[in-house]
């Protein structure tokens, strides 16, 4: 069984749902490896400094953002991490759309909301009422260290959290030669637009995702089979660790809570790690002021940098 992404909390109103967030697409695209057709070792790529020459290892290389041509500002772990939400361990619904309003386009990743133990009724109580009003919830959920924004929809028996694209993020259409003027402008008369209906009409059915394969990897693996059992080789699958247990919750006043959110507006965001930590710890004695680290040295790592000279000379096949 797949492990969680993260574990944490839906929010609504003042409804706090404990979820799971887990992966909901499966990748079987088949990966291969470069290599040395002269003796059949992998090519390695290695990080190399465009410099020197040298092989970096990975605890000297750092991030940087290139602001101007050949000039970079180095960023601490730290820096990328502060620029999310605090709340990462929480999918906050800010507003409710009608579900016809996102078109395809914003569609990026889908990931399965898992209710934790004791977490149903709630769990339950979102999904129906979505599929009820023909809603969907709009919200931000930070994944790593990346804050994105998401949509929570139903489908079936599950609440779905799909990460969405920003508008800055798609291409306006105008930006490409597309026919804009009425059929008519293109000579499309009245009979072919009802015949091509009827012919829409006749081809029309049900989804049936079953019916649908990757004919593509089929043939390709059946190729690969055949080239294993010519030259005897075998191959063994590993498993993956079962996932941690949810942690339990506990029973909620869903209909004081409603009628709360209804009458206020208002939101009960999750506690985040650190209030937690804050209430469960009795309040340390004030330490004593660290020495000031040496200006110079604080400012050389957040100073514009020179061109960085960490390149890669190879490539891996992924």
């Amino acid at each position: 069984m797949a492990r969680p992404i993260w574990t944490g909390t839906l929010s609504f109103g003042l409804l706090n749902v404990p979820i799971r967030l887990m992966t909901a697409e499966r990748k079987v695209d088949l990966h291969f490896r470069m290599l040395d057709q002269r003796n059949n070792q992998p090519v390695r790529y290695e990080r190399v400094n465009a410099e020197s020459g040298e092989e970096v290892p990975w605890k000297d290389i750092v991030k940087a953002y290139e602001y101007s041509k050949g000039n970079y500002v180095v960023l601490e772990e730290s820096d990328i991490r502060s620029a999310a939400a605090e709340a990462h361990e929480t999918v906050e619904i800010d507003t409710f759309i009608d579900a016809g309003q996102l078109t395809p386009a914003y569609f990026e990743k889908p990931y399965f909301l898992v209710p934790g133990k004791k977490a149903e009724k709630g769990y339950v109580l979102l999904r129906e009422t979505l599929k009820r009003t023909g809603k969907i919830g709009i919200a931000r959920v930070v994944i790593r260290t990346r804050e994105y924004l998401c949509a929570v929809m139903p489908q079936d028996e599950a609440l779905m959290l799909v990460l969405l694209r920003f508008p800055q993020e798609l291409v306006d259409a105008e930006e490409y030669a597309l026919p804009d003027k009425a059929a008519s402008e293109y000579r499309i008369s009245d009979r072919e637009l009802d015949m091509a209906g009827e012919l829409i009409e006749s081809m029309s059915g049900k989804f049936e995702p079953e019916k649908y394969k990757d004919e593509f990897r089929e043939r390709l693996t059946a190729v690969i089979e055949q080239r294993l059992k010519s030259k005897g080789v075998t191959t063994t699958l590993e498993e993956e660790e079962p996932a941690h247990a949810n942690a339990t919750t506990n029973v909620v006043d869903f209909m004081a809570l409603l009628k709360k959110s209804i009458e206020g507006k208002q939101r009960t965001p999750a506690k985040g790690k650190d209030e937690e930590k804050a209430e469960k710890k009795p309040a340390a004695k004030k330490a004593s002021p660290k020495k000031a680290e040496p200006a110079a040295k604080k400012a050389s790592r957040k100073s514009p940098a020179k061109k960085a000279t960490a390149t890669r000379k190879g490539r891996k096949a992924g």
